[in-house]
């Protein structure tokens, strides 16, 4: 028996999947899913009639139980519903990062671009960054993300403003919705450029990593003062611009695995609404020092669990906290609407609703594309900056990345209970194997989203009804999940 396979039979055209414990979920073509045991399975594939008339009429309601084959109704839900799931990607870029410079001041093990004290040869030239500027409006996206990233951006402020200040001029004959985010250390912050921040509406993105003790040894500055530094950015910014002004993101070295409780309690007591329990990157630099800082999807899965479950904690005791990680597996399971999460997006979200603008002058689909190219491999790259939009988007690299980001043209996704929730990411396959089209289920993209996955169902499955009042809300879609990146 086996329990993925597609079934043409009156258990409708379905994929099924084990999670064990003898529980199976179905999930049908419009998406919509039923947690079965194996005798309801069974059951179900021969003699629907013997289950009981609530499950029947419940796997009916979901399309998981036809009498015939699909109707013209059905295939027109099905497809309208995959529309909604694509319309991030299909409406035009909305997510646009400006790398304007690499300076840094930190030496992180687990970065994954260069960096320089210095700028020479690391900052985007003026005329390269006012180009990007007017590119972002050849989008045809209503909303319009402007992320800056580095290096620290504020560490050339000077550009961050140059860059705002043309795209919210320009703006005003466009009619845009406009969310600049600058994604920081914070430690260059202060009380002038917070006031220039919030008369333009800009957010903050930074990064903790847990408890200060941990931050600073994954993020370590020449005076070990990291944390102190970016917890009195976040203080400073929440007093001069807005209290939810700023957000941060962790990244799970080594040193996280056994202490997610720590990392989620930070974030708590730090009055930080989201935690997003990601794992290491292994592009660009990053991936030089895989074999001091990597570690196997399972310890990645344990921490992860727990840190979870430290989340869900915290909510039972009237924190409101959400795990963005959890955020992005449940709204693709539970919402007809998809939050643009860039790497779950079929045709891929790289290129088609994120675009990056490098300080090297060039264009490219993803955060994790330019880290290539850092490395010596410029294989990404979509064009020069001050190049056509229509150009970029049409470019050979952009068409071999849309192709082998369709599940429908890959084996291993046609057979996937999860196909209608995930996506090939061709990105990290040319990091990996050096071409965008191997087989998903040999990545590790695909097994830790399948794993991913296979514990949200399960953890669905059993939970309470206040606990999944709680999931509800953190499916629903949120716009600042199209920027996933730190700083």
């Amino acid at each position: 028996m086996n329990a993925e396979s597609y079934y043409a039979s009156v258990f409708a055209p379905v994929a099924v999947r084990e999670l064990g414990d003898d529980r199976f979920v179905a999930v049908s073509r419009t998406g919509d899913h039923q947690l079965l045991s194996s005798a309801q399975w069974q059951a179900a594939e021969g003699d629907a009639s013997s289950l009981p008339l609530p499950l029947q009429a419940s796997l009916k309601s979901r399309f998981l139980l036809l009498a015939k084959a699909p109707s013209p109704g059905m295939r027109r839900l099905a497809r309208s519903l995959q529309a909604a799931k694509r319309e991030t990607v299909l409406a035009g870029p909305s997510l646009h990062i400006l790398v304007t410079t690499l300076q840094c001041g930190h030496s992180c093990g687990y970065c994954q671009v260069s960096r320089s004290r210095e700028g020479a040869g690391f900052t985007i030239e003026e005329r390269d960054l006012d180009a990007a500027c007017d590119t972002v409006f050849e989008s045809t996206s209503p909303t319009l993300t402007i992320e800056f990233q580095g290096g620290d951006p504020l560490l050339r402020p000077d550009l961050v403003e140059r860059a705002v200040r043309r795209i919210h001029d320009r703006n005003r004959g466009e009619g845009r919705h406009l969310r600049f985010v600058v994604a920081s250390t914070l430690h260059q912050l202060d009380a002038g450029l917070c006031d220039f921040l919030c008369d333009y509406g800009v957010f903050l993105s930074t990064s903790i990593d847990g408890p200060s003790w941990l931050h600073d040894r994954n993020r370590p500055t020449p005076g070990r003062d990291s944390y102190r530094r970016t917890v009195a950015g976040i203080r400073l910014a929440r007093e001069r611009i807005h209290p939810d002004c700023v957000s941060a993101l962790m990244t799970t070295t080594p040193h996280s695995l056994s202490h997610p409780e720590a990392i989620v309690d930070e974030y708590a007591e730090l009055g930080l609404h989201d935690v997003f329990l990601r794992p290491l990157s292994s592009y660009g630099f990053a991936k030089r020092n895989q074999a001091r800082l990597g570690y196997s999807l399972e310890r990645f899965e344990a921490f992860y669990q727990r840190g979870l479950d430290r989340v869900i904690e915290w909510n039972r005791r009237g924190v409101p906290m959400r795990e963005v990680y959890a955020g992005i597996l449940l709204n693709k399971i539970l919402s007809p609407f998809d939050s643009g999460f860039v790497d779950l997006q079929s045709p891929c979200g790289a290129g088609s609703s994120v675009l990056v603008y490098n300080h090297d002058g060039y264009v490219y689909p993803s955060d994790e594309a330019r880290m290539l190219a850092a490395t010596g491999d410029p294989s990404l790259r979509l064009g020069r900056i001050g190049e056509r939009l229509s150009d970029l988007l049409s470019s050979g690299v952009q068409r071999a990345l849309h192709a082998a980001s369709l599940t429908a043209e890959h084996p291993d996704c046609q057979r996937c209970a999860y196909q209608l929730f995930c996506a090939p990411n061709p990105v990290e396959a040319w990091a990996a194997h050096g071409r965008p089209d191997v087989a998903p289920a040999t990545t590790e993209h695909c097994q830790r989203h399948q794993r991913l996955f296979d514990s949200m169902f399960r953890r669905l499955d059993a939970a309470d009804p206040d606990l999944i009042d709680l999931f509800h809300r953190w499916a629903h879609p949120q716009h600042e999940e199209a920027s996933r990146c730190g700083a």
